[in-house]
């Protein structure tokens, strides 16, 4: 194989999820040039991958447009494609670029299976999705087992996060990230529980900051209202990369279940995701710091458009004192001869 296409056209975390299979392909395949198709707004967390030769990002523009980049992929010559995605239109852009061997999932037994050469079987929601994609490798005939998610951040991007860094701290207190958002508000653990964590986490001496996009700094905000220890708002002040950079400094992040989550598992940072409705058996962070709270409950019947339990829900349940209890193992001890404590309580 001299051209290969991945395609995953799903959120930021899927991508994530995805790229254990890239040193395999690497490895297998020294010389072939290996293009990732992904959606926009997920391009980024790619950047400085050394696995690959280019990523591509779905146009979603004009007709026209999206027509001149049907032909780009068809002018590609690619002689092999692994559809990651399971949908219509990733099975679609497969069959179009006339690839020999062409790999994907038919969870629902669609159609769109007849756009694949090769339908691999699917175990969706049995096992992890890192896993999960390693079937496409074994569909190819390897045996190669996948490691751990990575995200790589190039040397630029790290000097830039040091900017960041030193602008928004004033001492040299260990750091701690909070992602409090998520893409379904029954995924996302109460505001005010958030803010009696970053209250404790400040008490014990450790800065806390507040991470996530543009669209998300006003509930930075109502969180900072909360609070008596006011946090930091990142929210919209980093990019994907200056993100994965920062997450790489800090001494932990603690978020529920979406895309954030996996990067900071990805690059290494320690790890505390909360879960209701999502499995962690099959969405769970993957690193070697990583650890979930999750009740387990039957959310089948009110995952989606909401949930029908109120203050039982399975995110409501998760109480403040079981966050800090996970939590305080996973923290560094704070040294009580450091000249920036101040007010800060240290561990004992």
């Amino acid at each position: 194989m001299k051209n290969i296409l991945l395609i995953k056209l799903r959120y930021l975390g899927d991508v994530v999820l995805s790229t254990p299979i890239l040193p395999i392909l690497r490895k297998q395949f020294p010389k072939a040039k290996i293009t990732f198709l992904v959606n926009p707004g997920t391009e980024e967390v790619l950047e400085g991958n050394p696995y690959l030769d280019e990523v591509w990002v779905l146009s979603r523009q004009s007709w026209w447009q999206q027509l001149e980049f049907i032909r780009q992929v068809r002018d590609a010559k690619f002689d092999l494609v692994i559809d990651l995605t399971d949908g219509d239109r990733s099975a679609f852009l497969s069959w179009v670029t006339g690839a020999s061997v062409r790999l994907g999932y038919n969870r629902e037994q669609s159609w769109r299976g007849k756009f694949y050469t090769h339908v691999l079987p699917s175990a969706y929601g049995s096992m992890h999705m890192v896993d999960y994609h390693q079937q496409a490798i074994a569909g190819l005939g390897l045996k190669d087992s996948v490691g751990q998610p990575e995200i790589f951040a190039q040397s630029a991007v790290l000097k830039d996060a040091d900017g960041l860094w030193d602008y928004f701290l004033e001492d040299d207190h260990p750091f701690v990230l909070i992602h409090p958002t998520a893409r379904y508000v029954f995924k996302a653990w109460p505001l005010e529980r958030f803010a009696k964590v970053a209250d404790w986490l400040s008490e014990q001496g450790f800065c806390v900051a507040l991470v996530g996009n543009q669209q998300e700094i006003l509930i930075g905000q109502q969180i900072i209202n909360l609070t008596k220890h006011q946090p930091m708002n990142l929210m919209g002040k980093t990019d994907i990369p200056q993100l994965a950079a920062l997450m790489k400094r800090s001494c932990l992040f603690i978020g529920n279940d979406a895309g954030p989550m996996h990067m900071a598992a990805a690059v290494g940072c320690s790890v505390l995701g909360l879960f209701g409705p999502t499995d962690p058996a099959v969405w769970g962070p993957r690193g070697l710091r990583a650890k979930v709270i999750y009740k387990g409950l039957d959310c089948s019947a009110c995952f989606y458009p909401g949930c029908s339990r109120g203050e039982e829900s399975c995110m409501r349940q998760i109480s403040v004192e079981e966050v800090c209890q996970a939590v305080e193992p996973m923290l560094p001890v704070i040294s009580r001869e450091s000249p920036s404590l101040g007010k800060y309580k240290v561990k004992s």
